[in-house]
Parts: C-alpha cells; structure tokens; sequence
C-alpha cells in the first residue's frame, strides 16, 4: 500500500510504458508509437471506470490493460513474466499437449471483448478462495456478482503486477475452459511463473480462483 493518492491516468500511462519496456510492440510487429496509438483510446475509460476505486494492493488492482491472444500468442507473453525481484521467465507446463492452449477459450459468462486489447476492472487474486476447488470457487465469486479471469487476463495481471504471483498465493483462470475439466492456473515453480492447469473440482491450500467486475470495456 502506498501513500500517493492513487490516479488512474498516471497508472495506466505505467501500465502503457510497462508493456513497451517489456517488449510487446515488436511482438506485436508493431513500432512502440502504433502499440501506443492502439491502446491510447482505452486512457479515459480507465479513468472513469477506476472512479471510486482502491489504490492498488499486492493482491487487489483497480483495472488492467488486457492485451490478447489475437495480437500476441499467450506462450509470447508468458515468457516475459517474472516473479517480482526476479529475473527467470514464465514458461508453459509440460501437460500441456502441443495446439492444446489455443482450445482454452473465455467461458460465454463474461463476454470478453473482441479484438487486440480491452479493460478490465477490480481485478482480485482471490485469497479468500485459497484451499477451495474452482467449482466452489465459482459459487462464492459469483454470488458476489464477480466473474473469474481468463489466460490473457491472469498474464496481464502478472505481468503489470508482478508481486500478485506469491508463494501460496496463486491463482486459477477459471474464466478460460475448453470444455473439459481442466483449468488454468498459474503458479510458481523454480523460481518462475508457470501456466498450467487443475481439475475444476481439486482444492489446493495455494491455489485461488482470481476474480474481477464483471464488465470489461473494450475498443470497439
């Protein structure tokens, strides 16, 4: 927590500045001016939509600037997440079979977006759903007119906010499903994040189900 009364321009500027640091407009096949010059019309909604809200926490962030798999590939992006003060890359979970992340899509529920790049409000990592399966998870998170977070989610919010990923403070992406019982997750392992998946009805003491308003706005 900070003392510096928290301003939704300023931290979406960050956020900007945070992805072109981090390389995303050269894997987009983009200059760092047309990246900018994409997300630049989401500013004032992040503005209005971050009225009201807390200054961001370890485990709470008032919005995020999603950027999706239709600009970026996720195994792209996860390589360029750390846990925070550390330097080792994401990486993949072996589990995963080859073309089998692609099948992991956002759930109808939350009516994601379409297109490059949207908001996201009130973005929570869901400690109050440590130890509980997903399956429970979505009772407790729905019942408090949340929806869960999807892959592309759960990397932006590691990614802007690295210390949201801490030890026995891991979240599942309830929010993407590909029809079965998996479920993404991601979680530390050697030092690193890693994307990997769980059964939608296995608690685990570390693992939560990540959670946000259920409105997200994108550039359309």
């Amino acid at each position: 927590m900070t003392d510096v009364p928290f301003d939704a321009a300023t931290e979406f500027d960050r956020q900007l500045d945070r992805l072109v640091e981090l390389g995303y407009p050269a894997l987009a096949r983009m200059t760092v001016e047309d990246f900018r010059s994409l997300v630049a019309p989401l500013r004032a909604a992040a503005v209005a939509g971050a009225a009201g809200l807390a200054a961001p926490t370890e485990g709470r962030v008032p919005f995020l600037l999603v950027i999706t798999r239709e600009l970026i590939p996720v195994e792209e992006r996860l390589a360029l997440t750390t846990l925070a003060g550390k330097r080792k890359p994401g990486f993949l979970d072996r589990h995963f079979a080859d073309g089998d992340l692609a099948r992991f899509d956002p759930i109808k529920e939350l009516e994601a977006p379409a297109g490059p790049a949207y908001l996201l409000f009130d973005v929570d990592r869901g400690e109050e759903t440590l130890n509980l399966a997903p399956s429970g998870a979505m009772e407790v998170i729905t019942g408090q007119d949340r929806l869960p977070i999807t892959i592309d989610e759960g990397l932006a919010f590691v990614s802007l906010y690295p210390a949201a990923l801490a030890k026995n403070k891991c979240f599942s992406l309830v929010g993407s499903r590909c029809g079965d019982k998996r479920v993404p997750a991601i979680w530390i392992s050697q030092g690193a994040p890693k994307l990997g998946w769980c059964w939608y009805g296995n608690p685990h003491t570390w693992l939560g189900s990540a959670s946000a308003h259920p409105v997200r706005v994108g550039l359309g």
